[in-house]
């Protein structure tokens, strides 16, 4: 696993952009939020960055490799120090989550802008709470 792999993993996103922060930190957005950070220095103390929840914060951070990201930590993103902590599936599907979370917590507005947008591409999943679903649900009924 290396930095191309995550790149086109990460782009492979709908809405998905990529650009260069900070110097040497190459930043995969969607709606202009961050949602996954690949250090491009190949020395490095971390290799990649993304939000979880604060289950998922939680129980990675107990990963030998895996630590609170330096300055992310309480915004609940990890960093890896070790690619080989977890399986490449595992990580595909963390950057997804991450991908998920950020935009879950766009407006509405630009949901609905980036969708009309990328009308041929695929929907991102998003992630509801139970009262959510209930609220949506006794909504339609009516």
């Amino acid at each position: 696993m290396n930095i191309d792999w995550l790149r086109v993993h990460c782009l492979s996103l709908p809405h998905a952009t990529e650009t260069v922060q900070w110097g040497d930190d190459l930043v995969f957005k969607v709606g202009g939020k961050m949602f996954a950070v690949v250090p491009l220095e190949p020395s490095a103390a971390n290799h990649l960055a993304c939000k979880c929840t604060q289950e998922k914060f939680a129980e990675l951070t107990e990963i030998p490799g895996i630590i609170p990201a330096p300055y992310m930590g309480r915004a609940m993103w990890v960093a890896f120090e070790d690619l080989n902590a977890l399986r490449a599936d595992e990580i595909r599907t963390l950057i997804r989550e991450s991908y998920d979370l950020v935009f879950a917590k766009l407006t509405k507005k630009q949901q609905q802008e980036l969708s009309a947008a990328g009308a041929g591409s695929p929907q991102p999943r998003i992630k509801r709470s139970a009262s959510a679903r209930r609220s949506r649900a006794r909504g339609r009924t009516r």
